[in-house]
């Protein structure tokens, strides 16, 4: 299967849901992942040109830890917002690129407007993405498939109606997300927050709901012709 995982920000989809795309990998799956901007807002001392550079390494780093293609949609923190049509027409091109058998994206009732606005855009572009004469770069219309929504930050809201077990990848999963050092060292120092323990701390309750060591949680978007009959999770 192909599968893509579009977040916000570089470091969304190592927090969320790495665990389950490394366990995609495992099985043979080819795995995408695309951060739609580029997280340059995201520290205090660092100014937003160097940041900018600096995320998008770390992302690409941590993917490849796991054998996952990383892409950027090319914005900045902030410029994705709804009826955005630049950012939609964006997200189009990376759905039709990646042409995934289902998509993993924000939980459209999240924290940050980057994250409800991400969430928004990709239900959009979904859509639009299987019409094949909709004006894109690829100009290959891709399949209607499932979205998966993933976990908020810290659980907060979120009622998984899907578990992963990620027992067996939680330490890949802590090693990806410590890729991120320009913010796991910036959430330390300014919020006093350590941001590996605490991603841990949640996947450790996401076990104990399913019964497994550790895990991540998943609501399906239920919709009409996105729901399906199969396991496509790993």
């Amino acid at each position: 299967m192909r599968v893509l995982a579009i977040g916000a920000h570089p470091d969304d989809i190592e927090i969320a849901c790495s665990g389950t795309l490394a366990k995609c990998v495992a099985r043979g799956d080819k795995v995408i992942v695309c951060h739609v901007s580029s997280g340059n807002l995201g520290h205090v001392v660092i100014p937003p040109d160097k940041l900018r550079k600096i995320r998008d390494q770390e992302a690409i780093n941590a993917g490849k830890l796991a054998g996952i293609e990383v892409i950027s949609a090319g914005f900045d923190d902030l410029e994705i917002f709804d009826n955005n049509k630049a950012a939609r027409d964006r997200i189009v091109d990376v759905i039709q690129y990646a042409n995934p058998d289902f998509i993993i994206t924000h939980n459209p009732d999240d924290y940050m407007p980057d994250h409800t606005a991400v969430s928004r855009l990709v239900f959009d572009a979904s859509f639009a993405a299987t019409l094949p004469n909709y004006p894109s770069k690829t100009k290959k219309a891709a399949k209607l498939v499932p979205i998966y929504y993933m976990d908020t930050l810290a659980g907060v809201n979120f009622v998984p109606t899907e578990y992963v077990d990620i027992s067996d990848y939680i330490d890949l999963k802590l090693k990806m997300l410590c890729c991120h050092e320009s913010q796991v060292v910036w959430m330390k120092d300014h919020d006093g927050i350590d941001f590996p323990d605490m991603v841990k701390t949640c996947s450790r309750y996401r076990g104990y709901q399913c019964g497994a060591a550790y895990a991540e949680g998943f609501r399906m978007c239920q919709v009409y012709l996105k729901g399906t009959t199969k396991r496509l999770l790993p």
